[in-house]
């Protein structure tokens, strides 16, 4: 009988503690989790604004040498992609610049489901995240340059152009950040915007009479 009653409490003891460990692991596990997937989403978010300064920074060079201007504004016989601003070929316009991005990886953002181009020879839409401000120029640094391709606007993109007005609607989808995006002006910076925030930049940024277009990669 002493035998029994020493063992017994040992047991109970070890069921209780047993107990405690699987509470404390659960407790851990519904704190730690949702911070690592927070963790996760902000690596993947500064990883974009990486990729969209490199972008930025291969425009601002192919502009340097081609009088002071961006593809967009440079016939396709000099090298530029001024023909292809008008339907939705936007891969064009990052294609040109191959010398200057060095790898089509970085125009996929991870954040997206796409994926990058083997190589440049085989780009094409789907391996683009990032949409192409068609009318940036450099002497209007406020202008978007380019930007996550989860972006809307008053009205429906008319063959892969969208175009924004200043003070009119425009906002982010839930896709790739989740009703927020990054975006890159003209000045050669990337700027995090919600929906609310873009809508107050794009307001703030041009005449009311302006209307930008953005080349997405449908």
């Amino acid at each position: 009988m002493k035998s029994f009653s020493r063992r017994f409490p040992s047991a109970g003891f070890t069921l209780i503690a047993l107990l405690v460990i699987v509470a404390v692991v659960a407790l851990l596990a519904a704190i730690l989790l949702p911070w690592l997937a927070g963790a996760h989403d902000r690596s993947r978010r500064i990883q974009c604004v990486n990729n969209l300064k490199q972008c930025g920074l291969a425009f601002r060079i192919w502009e340097g040498d081609n009088n002071d201007r961006y593809p967009m504004d440079v016939p396709v016989t000099n090298g530029g992609t001024k023909e292809c601003t008008t339907g939705a070929e936007t891969y064009r316009h990052f294609k040109v610049m191959s010398n200057e991005l060095s790898t089509p990886k970085i125009l996929v953002c991870p954040n997206d489901d796409r994926a990058a181009a083997a190589d440049f020879v085989h780009l094409n839409n789907s391996h683009v995240s990032y949409f192409v401000g068609l009318d940036a120029k450099e002497t209007d640094p406020q202008m978007l340059l380019a930007g996550d391709r989860n972006i809307t606007g008053g009205g429906a993109p008319e063959k892969g152009v969208l175009k924004l007005v200043p003070g009119e609607p425009v906002a982010w989808t839930s896709a790739i950040h989740n009703h927020a995006g990054n975006v890159g002006l003209a000045d050669g910076s990337v700027q995090q915007f919600t929906s609310s925030g873009l809508f107050t930049a794009l307001k703030n940024s041009g005449s009311p009479t302006n209307t930008w277009r953005l080349a997405l990669p449908e």
